[in-house]
């Protein structure tokens, strides 16, 4: 799947916004991804992780013994990342701020994990989930997601592979550009950061 094939995807969903939002990051952009639209098909998320699966085989060596995925947006890709590569899937949670697996879910210092994210934008999520699994004495392979918008600029320690990379602008909210500036926005994500 190309990257063009990937962002048809998020607009054939309508899920490919413009407007003025906050990111979960604190950020304001003029573009949001919101993949919840592209979620709720499980046909459209099943070919998109079966693509995605298909590049993390080409790109990591070695086995992977698990998926972790943060809450609460990488949930759904980190299943169906699970069922395309026949690897048990889970998630990190936050106790007291901090990513952790809960609910059961366990990581040994021998096993190798792929995380999944949705979007990477800053890396903030992906880097907290990264420092939870290594919390556990197991090892990151790499880090795979649907779309990079920070169009590689996010620095994560780890290999980040993305079936899209695109750099969509985002600002400081004293620094918002003049067609931003005076507009009202709205914080469509699910991280409860200001």
């Amino acid at each position: 799947m190309t990257p063009e094939q990937v962002l048809k995807e998020f607009q054939k969903a309508g899920a490919l916004l413009k407007g003025h939002f906050v990111l979960s990051s604190g950020l304001h952009s003029d573009t949001f991804l919101q993949k919840a639209l592209v979620f709720q098909d499980a046909k459209r998320t099943a070919r998109l992780a079966k693509a995605l699966a298909a590049k993390v085989r080409e790109q990591v060596t070695g086995r992977i013994d698990a998926i972790v995925s943060p809450a609460v947006g990488g949930i759904v890709p980190g299943y169906e990342m699970g069922r395309a590569m026949g690897l048990p899937a889970m998630y990190v949670e936050r106790e007291n701020g901090q990513f952790v697996l809960r609910r059961g879910f366990h990581l040994d210092k021998t096993m190798r994990v792929l995380i999944v994210e949705d979007i990477v934008t800053t890396g903030l999520s992906s880097r907290e989930c990264i420092e939870a699994v290594k919390a556990t004495g197991a090892k990151v392979a790499a880090e795979a997601c649907l779309i990079d918008r920070s169009g590689g600029k996010a620095k994560l320690g780890v290999k980040l592979i993305a079936l899209a990379s695109l750099k969509i602008p985002a600002w400081e909210a004293d620094k918002l550009p003049p067609h931003l500036a005076g507009t009202p926005a709205v914080k469509p994500g699910s991280r409860g950061l200001a």
